[in-house]
């Protein structure tokens, strides 16, 4: 990833350093999207650096601590009941998690934050519903600003050689977010934000888009996201747009042995036991990496 501006530790409630996942990255801009690329020996390493945040993603630290307490059951039966079972929805869940990762690490130095919506699902075995990825840009929170950005991505992934298209169902995917689904996706999160933490993001940081009126005009970025094994990016490359649209971003990300990837992650996230008895609050770290 190319970035003149010097990397600084920024950290959400998943407490990782997302100056690490920059590294992880290389960019290339191409005339009508951008290639993204995940080194051998990056890839080989995913699973130790991201086991721990893939399992916060889907469960903090405390909520583990304290059910496996009252209940009296091993932590790892608490972590089993969130993470999702080897498939599609594995599969999924890892391309979202993987973008979610990417952005907040572009984003550097503003601090990119956003909903870890795994946790908020009602059947483990489904994908998330609405809008996959979604981050805050608010760079003089708590006040609103011309430069508060919102980012949306619609991910598709491809790991075996099976008959999808990744590239062209991202695209077509990305205008349902354009049209309505972001909308309603923002609504469906408040509802939730009412009932339950779900996780950096506030009631607040959701009625600053959702009321949008009562605030200056902020930007909205949406990008259609494939995330595909390297083994398969040359025949699924030729499926992509010739020209570059005003619209949404195209993103490509190349995985080496995607799948193989995906399965070590997810090994790592069911062993990754929680490190303290408490978490650091999402929101003071937010605001502090603002502040720095």
């Amino acid at each position: 990833m190319q970035n003149t501006t010097p990397l600084v530790c920024i950290v959400d409630d998943l407490d990782f350093d997302f100056a690490q996942a920059a590294l992880w990255f290389q960019f290339d801009q191409s005339a009508s999207y951008q290639l993204v690329q995940v080194s051998d020996e990056h890839a080989k390493l995913l699973a130790d650096n991201l086991g721990l945040a893939v399992r916060r993603c889907y469960v903090n630290d405390s909520t583990i601590n304290e059910r496996a307490k009252a209940l009296d059951v091993d932590k790892t039966e608490i972590i089993a009941a969130r993470l999702p079972d080897a498939g599609a929805t594995m599969a999924g869940d890892f391309g979202e998690i993987l973008v979610y990762f990417y952005h907040s690490a572009k984003e550097l130095p503003r601090t990119a934050f956003g909903p870890k919506k795994w946790r908020l699902k009602q059947d483990r075995t489904k994908p998330a519903p609405h809008s996959d990825v979604i981050h805050f840009v608010l760079p003089m929170w708590p006040e609103s600003s011309a430069d508060d950005v919102l980012l949306c991505s619609e991910v598709k992934v491809k790991s075996t050689d099976a008959p999808s298209t990744p590239i062209k169902n991202a695209i077509e995917d990305c205008e349902k977010d354009r049209t309505s689904r972001l909308a309603r996706t923002l609504v469906w999160l408040r509802e939730r934000a009412l009932l339950e933490p779900i996780g950096d993001v506030k009631i607040a940081h959701l009625d600053r888009f959702i009321k949008a009126s009562e605030h200056p005009p902020a930007s909205k970025r949406f990008h259609a996201v494939a995330v595909i094994c390297k083994s398969l990016i040359d025949e699924e490359l030729k499926s992509a747009p010739t020209t570059a649209s005003p619209e949404y971003t195209l993103i490509v990300i190349v995985v080496p042995d995607l799948k193989d990837v995906y399965h070590a992650v997810f090994d790592a996230a069911q062993k990754a036991l929680p490190r303290v008895s408490h978490e650091i609050p999402a929101q003071k770290s937010v605001i502090k990496a603002n502040e720095e």
